[in-house]
């Protein structure tokens, strides 16, 4: 078997609102981040609609598990929704400083996610079919998350 290759699909600049914490969960502490908006480009481009969510657990050691749903539409009209888990974690000064929401070489801590993408729009129906995976980067307001096809 030959591993799978990787195709550069598209970047999400996602704009983040303002934390809410929910306090100690069953899993670890739990708190909402709203996506409030944003940018695509790539492959595709457009903006990220205002809605959305990621609901966030995080574990003792300080690894978010990350599990969002959003969505984006296209330049030419179509509704592509985004369903991204993933985990990010790092030595505990790294993560320390983004929770300060500093600057941070994302080469320092690993942010990885496994997407989903659904639309009805026939044009961009192969998104359907298709496994994406991604690599991110936590910025104080925002997250950067650059997703590739797993063809």
């Amino acid at each position: 078997m030959t591993p799978p290759r990787l195709t550069p699909f598209c970047d999400l600049n996602v704009d983040l609102g303002p934390i809410r914490e929910l306090g100690a969960g069953l899993a670890g502490h739990r708190r909402i981040v709203p996506i409030i908006g944003g940018t695509v480009t790539g492959r595709v481009s457009g903006h990220i609609l205002t809605l959305g969510a990621d609901w966030q657990t995080i574990l003792a050691d300080g690894t978010a598990d990350i599990d969002t749903r959003y969505a984006f539409e296209t330049d030419d009209g179509a509704v592509i929704e985004v369903v991204n888990k993933g985990v990010r974690h790092g030595p505990p000064d790294v993560q320390a400083a983004l929770a300060r929401g500093e600057a941070v070489d994302p080469t320092l801590y690993y942010f990885r996610t496994a997407a989903r993408l659904e639309t009805g729009a026939a044009r961009y129906k192969w998104v359907n079919r298709t496994i994406f995976v991604g690599t991110g980067q936590r910025l104080a307001s925002a997250v950067r998350i650059s997703l590739f096809s797993v063809d």
